[in-house]
């Protein structure tokens, strides 16, 4: 089989993620799309792609509390709204991709997945395996999930990514983010800050201090959480690359082996 990558997309690059209604970023998911086929096209590997939500998203969560649990009724709507969305966007998404030749296969992550606390306990993924073997791109995104515990958690695409991964040995994940990769400090703000090309566990508590939280609303734990849990999943031998897909040229470069942005080992 080919080596398997699995490419994830943050919602602030597909959508306009400080909206405070859905807003998809069409430009930007055409030309992503376009890169993801010309990379694909090559033949030298298989691909899972997974997105976030944005603007479709982390609006309505962080409005209504779904994220803690469900407490009454208007929260029970909230949580199949906020799905719905979801799929809203993964429409427009798998929409671009098969308009470019890409043969994406929307998957709705809530319907097989179990999550306790928070966090992800179990994920069928015996379809995505048979999908793979058929020649099609699975396309998971980031959705309001079952939780044993509090009834409704978020499955942010920052956890379906590592876990992917692990089970189904990939072998390498791509973040596509709105930075250049993981900087000293930000460099939005301080004008001295330096990109850091390589993170491990060694440097990884020295690296956290500076790193804040993202600008726009997010219910998923920002910059840090994404760097938590591509540290673990290094621990399985996986190697993950930290991108700015906003950069034309950026998603088709990292697909195709080349080394930009961040990258993160064991």
């Amino acid at each position: 089989m080919k080596d398997l990558i699995v490419l994830k997309v943050g919602g602030s690059v597909i959508t306009d993620k400080k909206s405070e209604k859905p807003k998809a970023n069409l430009k930007n998911i055409n030309r992503i799309a376009e890169e993801i086929s010309e990379a694909y096209a090559s033949g030298k590997f298989d691909l899972i792609l997974v997105h976030g939500a944005g603007s479709y998203g982390h609006q309505i969560v962080k409005k209504t509390g779904i994220d803690k649990g469900i407490k009454n009724d208007e929260q029970r709507v909230a949580f199949a709204e906020t799905q719905r969305l979801q799929n809203d966007l993964n429409s427009i998404v798998t929409k671009a991709l098969i308009k470019n030749d890409v043969p994406a296969m929307p998957l709705q992550a809530s319907a097989h997945a179990i999550m306790r606390a928070g966090r992800l306990v179990k994920f069928d993924l015996e379809a995505t395996r048979g999908f793979l073997r058929s020649g099609l791109v699975p396309v998971f995104y980031g959705v309001p999930a079952f939780d044993t515990e509090q009834a409704c958690s978020i499955l942010s695409g920052d956890q379906i990514t590592p876990y992917v991964a692990k089970e189904l040995y990939a072998r390498k994940i791509i973040h596509g983010t709105n930075v250049d990769g993981i900087f000293t400090a930000d460099p939005n703000k301080d004008k001295s800050a330096k990109l850091i090309p390589l993170i491990r566990e060694e440097n990884f508590e020295k690296i956290s201090s500076w790193m804040s939280g993202s600008s726009a609303v997010d219910v998923t734990g920002g910059m840090l959480g994404k760097i938590s849990e591509l540290l673990d999943v290094a621990k399985s031998g996986i190697e993950s690359q930290i991108v700015n897909a906003l950069k034309a040229g950026n998603v088709k470069k990292a697909l195709l082996g080349e080394k930009i942005g961040t990258v993160v080992v064991r």
